[in-house]
């Protein structure tokens, strides 16, 4: 065959090639498993159920402390101090009041330790169920302190002993010092004599028992 003529035949069979190759081409592409998108491919890849960021959160909120617990948690060198870093609200609840009069009509001008001992005594007192379930019932109980009058505490001023008594009282209500009278049930005053009971402690002109 002349070599023109077999020129012509392979371009020919190169021609109907293409052509076969072209018409082809679409339908193998439509045989082919379409490409998942990258966030898909992430998805399948990843377990069925994945760990939400929810406990991480539970954790910071469990972990978070609020200005009263850290209030409650600090460690005070002295009871001064611990009485000094106590706020004092002017709305007041009244079993604080209560607990703060007996302080400073039975014990204002006393050492700090005097105070909160006697504060000790009244809270010991709510707890043993023999004296009232309360401050106030406590201190208001017929017959057991001298400056109730009909059953009702006089008139709390308004000074630094008030404030004092207040932020001993608080410190007394959130355990922040151990008291030398922490289990007495009873006090009196020097001049009295000695009372009926344990003697637990001698704090300023007061003697505590149990």
């Amino acid at each position: 065959m002349p070599f023109s003529s077999r020129l012509a035949t392979f371009a020919t069979l190169t021609l109907s090639v293409l052509a076969l190759v072209a018409q082809s081409a679409p339908g193998l592409a439509a045989e082919l498993p379409a490409v998942p998108a990258a966030s898909t491919a992430i998805q399948l890849a990843l377990p069925a159920q994945v760990p939400s960021i929810a406990p991480a959160e539970a954790a910071v909120q469990e972990a978070t402390v609020t200005p009263a617990q850290v209030e409650e948690q600090i460690a005070y060198p002295t009871l001064a101090a611990a009485v000094a870093d106590q706020s004092i609200r002017s709305d007041a609840d009244e079993d604080l009041r209560c607990l703060a009069g007996a302080i400073y009509f039975e014990a204002r001008g006393e050492p700090l330790s005097g105070q909160l001992a006697v504060a000790e005594v009244i809270l010991n007192r709510t707890r043993s169920h023999r004296f009232g379930g309360s401050a106030c019932d406590v201190v208001t109980q017929k017959g057991q302190f001298s400056f109730v009058r009909g059953g009702r505490m006089p008139e709390a001023p308004s000074n630094d002993d008030w404030r004092t008594a207040m932020a001993v009282a608080k410190v007394a209500l959130k355990d922040a010092w151990e008291s030398d009278a922490s289990n007495a049930l009873y006090f009196n005053h020097r001049r009295a004599g000695h009372a009926n009971g344990v003697r637990v402690a001698s704090i300023g002109n007061h003697i505590f028992y149990r």
